[in-house]
């Protein structure tokens, strides 16, 4: 007797439990990984480097925020060979160089113009807070990527879900009720609530921005291969360095990066490789950004994001020499619990929603073979 199953798929999945229910199943859940750790290394030591920038005598706001997108470029390596493998393995005469569609192109323009906005904000903030209470207000992107990823893209709310938001706005609160790192020596009042209200429009706007990219990846109407996410990265990287080239133009910027350099209190050398470190840790953070969302969804690279705060307040601890207390290691204890209670209770619900369909499954057609006799 053979019997043929189909599943009654009558329940969804949320969007993060369906990470583990793709058709290329262990390549997903490694794609994910990767892009993951990208986002986390970026996002944890991008702002130690643009925190060492303003400390030792940069002063360019608008330079710091182009640096943060600057290294796209490096992108076309991988792009590259993508197409080259693309061109050995087709048939076809011709393979096109690009799989980036026009509604990609464009909704990717208008991401990535914000983007270069979000780096502005951001590169203002850090030039007067120190790393502790920058890191305290961008955190609260997380609710901001919450309650937009809820008006956008219809995110659903589950117990993991809430549970991990809670833990982390707690991990948050518990970093800023006792902050150590208050205004520093010698900045005056007006500049430092002007560099507390940037950084928080910063969280707002990537709060933001997040929904908006996993709302662009549903509506593209062709399928998202890594070497589209990072396509796509390439536009968004692209649109915000062009708009902070201008602003950096409109402040001439250009003409006095090198006197900066040469005026630097670490030395010329080591402005650069901090220039140079920006860029490429802020591209990692971005690419890791976009193609978590591809792979999962924006209140996961939220999320993900968030666990950066607590790992940047060690780092600056490390290189800042920043005190670190006992509050300090209660919000990284929140911070890594929140985490890893998100994936657990999402692998639960998946888990969950699999011995469901089993259970579900139904026959549809059946051929009996008996001997002759």
């Amino acid at each position: 007797m053979e019997i043929e199953w189909q599943p009654i798929q009558n329940q969804q999945p949320t969007p993060a439990a369906a990470i583990f229910d793709k058709p290329a199943n262990h390549k997903h859940i490694l794609l994910l990984l990767l892009n993951v750790v990208l986002l986390i290394v970026g996002g944890s030591a991008s702002p130690i480097f643009v925190r060492i920038y303003f400390l030792h005598g940069g002063n360019r706001k608008w330079f710091a925020s182009f640096l943060q997108t600057a290294a796209f470029p490096f992108l076309l390596l991988p792009l590259l060979f993508s197409f080259s493998s693309r061109r050995r393995r087709s048939s076809a005469s011709h393979t096109p160089l690009f799989l980036i569609s026009p509604f990609l192109l464009i909704s990717s323009t208008v991401i990535g113009i914000l983007t270069g906005l979000v780096n502005f904000f951001y590169s203002y903030g850090s030039s007067y807070l120190p790393v502790s209470t920058s890191s305290l207000l961008i955190s609260t992107q997380l609710g901001f990527t919450a309650l937009f990823a809820f008006l956008i893209v219809r995110q659903k709310f589950t117990a993991p879900t809430i549970n991990s938001v809670v833990l982390l706005t707690f991990s948050a609160v518990v970093l800023g009720v006792h902050s150590n790192g208050d205004r520093p020596e010698g900045e005056s009042t007006a500049k430092y609530l002007a560099g507390f209200a940037m950084m928080l429009g910063a969280a707002v706007l990537y709060g933001l921005v997040l929904p908006l990219t996993e709302l662009m990846y549903n509506k593209a109407k062709q399928d998202i291969s890594y070497t589209l996410v990072m396509e796509i990265q390439f536009v968004i990287a692209a649109a915000a360095t062009a708009f902070c080239a201008v602003g950096m133009a409109a402040n001439n910027d250009f003409q006095a990066i090198s006197e900066e350099g040469h005026l630097y209190r670490l030395g010329e050398t080591k402005y650069y490789v901090v220039v140079v470190f920006i860029a490429l840790l802020t591209e990692a953070l971005f690419l890791g950004i976009t193609g978590t969302i591809n792979y999962s969804s924006a209140l996961v690279s939220g999320i993900a994001l968030a666990i950066c705060i607590p790992i940047s307040e060690v780092l600056a601890v490390l290189f800042l020499h920043e005190k670190f207390d006992a509050e300090k290691g209660v919000s990284l204890s929140l911070a890594i619990w929140g985490m890893i209670s998100y994936f657990y209770g999402e692998y639960k619900t998946y888990l969950r929603n699999k011995t469901t369909t089993m259970e579900h499954m139904v026959p549809i057609s059946t051929s009996l073979s008996s001997p002759v006799n």
